[in-house]
């Protein structure tokens, strides 16, 4: 196996970027292998991972070169169109140890927005089987991104981290909840069937939601999706007619636009008389337009605002980070230490990459 000069990690994520500024950065899927092309026709880019989700954009590169950090960095502004002075006050950049300890944190929901969610894992491994598609994934990465499972996969066993489900779907069921009351006497629309799609309506119909109607762009997967837990479904042809008939409306798809424009929900508004009509946008970026949240009798919630709701439930979930934060780190520096035996330097000192961290 070839020894990487470093790792480096750099990208944004929820602890340092509004939900605006990381729809910027959020890397649709059709684009995937694009990105993947030029970051690795870099002359410094041995092996490259991505992860791109609603709460994160990061780039772990094995490199070489003096001008490495500043290449990487260089490419994934111009890719996205960002300003390189604003990315600065934005970016979360990590290398060597330090980064292989933030992949397993990942992994593991320590670092997301709610802590201990397992959605993260599963989507790790979507990326991942991404980067093995485009053929970026060589020894060096695989090993680290399968010792970052294995290590996700102890903390949720050995570990309180997960008790007590919370996902960004039961999150949003739970805001719904304190804005109805009850959901029994309400219609809800899903729109989107994938995973927090399927999510949401399950977590809808524990909690009481007897009519659920699901919705995508695919109809046959909504269809599917609908049969398998009982709800409805419909063409998202009819979206026009039919937005106005409902009460709750959660949308997670991975439309680069939004679904719902300003236009659009004015246009709802007018059928439903003085009735609200609550919205919660789970999708980056986003599929619902923000200025909708400024209509009279419209509440609007996007997946930044479900943070608060979430720090009521993980009290428990907090007294094991630390814990977990120990366990996970001495794991990365057995993974890494494996790949990357220490190096000194004639000096006598270590040798590893320098750049500017960030949390």
């Amino acid at each position: 196996m070839k020894v990487p000069e470093h790792l480096l990690l750099v990208g944004t994520s929820h602890r340092t970027a509004t939900v605006a500024q990381r729809e910027r950065l959020s890397l649709d899927v059709s684009r995937v292998a694009e990105f993947y092309s030029g970051l690795n026709a870099l002359p410094q880019v041995d092996e490259s991972f991505v992860l791109s989700t609603c709460n994160r954009l990061e780039v772990y590169a094995t490199i070489q070169g003096a001008n490495a950090v500043e290449a990487v960095t260089r490419f994934l502004c111009d890719f996205n169109q960002v300003d390189r002075e604003e990315f600065e006050q934005i970016q979360q950049r990590h290398s060597d140890l330090d980064a292989v300890h933030h992949l397993f944190d990942v992994a593991a929901g320590i670092d997301s927005q709610i802590v201990g969610e397992a959605e993260i894992l599963g989507q790790v491994k979507e990326a991942y089987i991404l980067a093995i598609d485009q053929g970026t994934v060589g020894s060096t990465l695989n090993r680290l991104i399968q010792k970052s499972f294995q290590a996700a996969k102890w903390i949720r066993t050995h570990t309180a981290l997960g008790e007590g489900q919370i996902s960004t779907a039961t999150v949003a069921v739970d805001l719904a909840l304190k804005i109805f009351g009850r959901l029994d006497r309400t219609r809800v629309l899903v729109i989107g069937a994938g995973e927090i799609g399927e999510k949401t309506v399950r977590a809808l119909r524990s909690r009481g939601a007897r009519e659920v109607t699901v919705t995508s762009r695919t109809e046959a997967t909504a269809e599917a999706l609908a049969a398998s837990v009982g709800a409805d479904s419909e063409p998202i042809e009819v979206l026009d007619r039919t937005l106005g008939t409902f009460d709750i409306v959660v949308s997670s798809t991975s439309s680069p636009v939004p679904i719902l424009t300003l236009a659009r929900v004015e246009a709802a508004l007018k059928r439903r008389g003085r009735h609200p009509l609550f919205l919660i946008d789970l999708a980056v970026p986003r599929d619902i337009e923000p200025g909708a949240g400024d209509l009279d009798n419209v509440y609007l919630y996007n997946i930044d605002d479900l943070s608060g709701i979430a720090a009521e439930n993980l009290a428990q979930r907090n007294t094991e980070v630390a814990r977990c934060r120990v366990i996970l780190e001495e794991r990365a520096r057995r993974a890494w230490s494996a790949i990357h035996p220490p190096r000194i330097s004639e000096s006598g000192t270590r040798t590893e990459l320098s750049v500017r961290p960030s949390s």
